[in-house]
């Protein structure tokens, strides 16, 4: 991996919950769509988000999901408006992660994120469209709410404007004027699908829910060669 300064051009909350980082990188960088970055928080501390952006994208895009004072993201929010106040740079390590789209398959995809999950399932959309790959792609996304749903409106877009792509909110609490699935997310998945046989699964969420959903897909006819998410280096 790389190390590069980035200037940071935006902090911006999506929600009370999630931030949106725009960053600018000194230096151009070759990364995949799918791989994510460390934000260099100390010389043993370095913190790994997945990059919301495209390749050849101008800026890098990162959705930090931080609900609580002090946490762990949280930390990296506030040293990015610090370095923001102060015109100041900050380091990241790139790229990292070996769960890229496989743009050469034509076998179709099933993406699936729950929360902040979505910036990783962006790039690799975004990359599609990009490239012009018009292979049939379903992508699930799970929150408790609707307001938690930071970026629907561009998931939607996606759903309107390109025939192969089919996306699927899913909520766990709806209002009234919901339109979308109620349902837990991997119970959605399991009640809409037979077979997992013979599609490209990319997945990001919190670990549990991944590590959750290899064990459902299992019973579900998966090809875990075709089963992509960063979370799987970390798991067993």
């Amino acid at each position: 991996m790389k190390t590069i300064r980035c200037k940071i051009e935006q902090v911006t909350p999506f929600n009370e919950a999630v931030f949106q980082i725009i960053l600018k990188p000194e230096t151009a960088f070759d990364f995949k769509a799918g791989q994510y970055l460390c934000v260099v928080m100390g010389e043993n501390d370095k913190r790994p988000f997945s990059i919301a952006s495209a390749p050849d994208a101008e800026h890098i895009e990162l959705h930090i999901g931080a609900a609580v004072s002090e946490s762990y993201p949280m930390q990296v929010v506030d040293r990015m408006k610090e370095c923001l106040q102060n015109n100041a740079a900050i380091e990241i390590e790139v790229p990292g992660g070996d769960a890229h789209l496989r743009h050469e398959s034509k076998r179709p995809r099933l993406m699936i994120a729950g929360g902040t999950g979505f910036s990783y399932i962006k790039s690799i959309v975004e990359h599609q469209i990009a490239l012009d790959l018009q292979v049939e792609t379903t992508f699930y996304w799970g929150c408790r709410t609707q307001d938690a749903m930071y970026y629907e409106t561009i998931a939607r877009e996606w759903h309107d404007a390109h025939p192969w792509m089919h996306f699927v909110p899913v909520v766990e609490q709806a209002d009234d004027d919901w339109k979308g699935k109620q349902a837990n997310l991997l119970d959605q998945i399991k009640t809409d699908f037979v077979s997992l046989n013979g599609y490209d699964i990319y997945i990001a969420g919190r670990f549990d829910m991944v590590g959750t959903a290899r064990e459902l897909f299992r019973t579900m006819g998966l090809e875990e060669n075709h089963l992509y998410g960063d979370a799987f280096a970390f798991i067993k």
